[in-house]
């Protein structure tokens, strides 16, 4: 409990009363006014509603998502309670989180008042919530009491699952017209499927002209895409991944585009495994089949974190190669700046490329390209022009060498990477380069 404001006005104000009155003559004015301020503060705490007359309910969410929100919800009611009180509400959460702004809730008699608290994720990890605070005044405004509520919330950050499901059944939807593409099983591919009479718009390459003989009609051969590929998806986590890019970081984003291209993968009858790399392999899971996969696949992804340390190309991707018994998919989500480390990255992916396809996909820097198409204003403007220009120049040499050896290149923003990186996975599935 602590005195207000408006207490601290009532007191001030008899400074000067008090001098007034002694200059007149009048010793107990002042006496009298400290002893009426004093009582009228005793009988405004009196008043106030007890901290043990509060009824608290928390409901938090079991599970938040990086790069979304959710609510946690407060329902706060007072036992006996004959007036309207106007309570102060906050949480005391960790850096996992953006600051939470504090609730302003009216009481009403015999009724509870609910308020949501919207907790935003900065980062994947375990977000903690210690303590709820509560503080409300007395009727007369005098008094403040306070209470600090031991709620020792610890809830865990996924990432972002619910936007993988939602853009995969758009992929998978039969009737997906427009925006994400959907996928081809029937008439691509190599994998005999059926025989099936020849209807126009058929390609005459399919017909099967020793049966349709025999059955004295058309007959066509279909096809569909092979399945059962083997596909690794191989994540940097050195320090340039922990850079953040519109609200998230590089390796957070590269994490919801692997889930969303390892759900469409089980669902098309691949093999999904992960692999995270910095200055040493942080994660190995081998690769793993069918639709119940999927969540097995976000726990394990889960666990990744930026480090601060240099990647080593050598190896990671040493590594890799020394398990890898078949031909397989090798989707890389990187970044690199130094000439050094890029010689290193493709040494190795030339190593990789030899028996496996690679696909290596890095992130548009918007600050970059913006100041590279940035008019420059001054002496300074240009001298960043010209920096970024180096940069582009660099990065388009890097990826040339890259074509050359085979490997394919994905430079996207952070905003397309999920759906430019599964777009890509469809048109190599369709080609059938792996």
């Amino acid at each position: 409990m602590y005195p207000t404001r408006r207490a601290l006005i009532l007191f001030g104000a008899g400074v000067p009363v008090g001098v007034v009155c002694v200059l007149w003559g009048l010793p107990l004015v002042p006496v009298l006014w400290l002893l009426a301020s004093l009582g009228l503060l005793a009988a405004d705490l009196l008043l106030a509603p007890q901290a043990h007359r509060f009824d608290l309910s928390l409901r938090e969410p079991p599970l938040l998502y990086a790069g979304g929100s959710d609510p946690l919800v407060l329902d706060i009611g007072i036992d006996s309670l004959r007036r309207p009180v106007a309570v102060d509400a906050w949480l005391d959460a960790d850096d996992h989180l953006e600051p939470l702004p504090a609730a302003s809730l009216l009481v009403e008699p015999g009724a509870a008042v609910r308020c949501a608290f919207e907790l935003t994720p900065r980062r994947r990890g375990a977000a903690a919530i210690d303590t709820l605070t509560l503080r409300w005044r007395g009727p007369l405004g005098l008094m403040a009491r306070q209470i600090d509520h031991r709620v020792d919330l610890r809830i865990a950050i996924s990432p972002n699952v619910r936007a993988v499901r939602q853009a995969a059944l758009e992929f998978f939807a039969r009737d997906a017209r427009l925006g994400l593409k959907a996928q081809l099983e029937a008439g691509s591919g190599s994998d005999f499927h059926s025989v099936r009479d020849y209807v126009t718009g058929m390609e005459h390459r399919f017909i099967d002209w020793k049966r349709s003989a025999r059955h004295r009609r058309l007959q066509a051969r279909e096809f569909r895409t092979e399945r059962n590929h083997q596909i690794y998806l191989t994540l940097d986590t050195g320090h340039l991944m922990a850079e953040p890019l519109g609200g998230l970081s590089r390796l957070d984003h590269a994490v919801n585009a692997a889930l969303m291209m390892a759900y469409v993968s089980l669902r098309s009858g691949d093999r999904v495994g992960v692999v995270g790399f910095d200055s040493r392999v942080r994660l190995f899971a081998p690769p793993l089949a069918g639709g119940n996969a999927f969540p097995r696949l976000q726990h394990t992804v889960a666990q990744l974190e930026p480090s601060g340390e240099e990647t080593n190309f050598t190896l990671g991707l040493a590594e890799l190669a020394g398990r890898l018994n078949q031909r397989s998919l090798i989707v890389l989500i990187s970044e690199f700046v130094d000439t050094t480390t890029t010689e290193l990255m493709i040494e190795n992916v030339a190593r990789l490329v030899r028996r496996h396809l690679v696909l290596f996909v890095t992130f548009r820097d918007p600050a970059l390209r913006d100041a590279w198409d940035a008019e420059p204003q001054d002496i300074e403007g240009v001298a960043r022009a010209v920096v970024a220009d180096d940069f582009l120049r660099e990065r388009q040499v890097v990826f040339e060498r890259l074509r050359r050896l085979g490997v394919l290149i994905l430079d996207t923003s952070a905003e397309m990477l999920s759906t430019d990186l599964v777009n890509r996975y469809l048109a190599i599935q369709r080609r059938e380069m792996i």
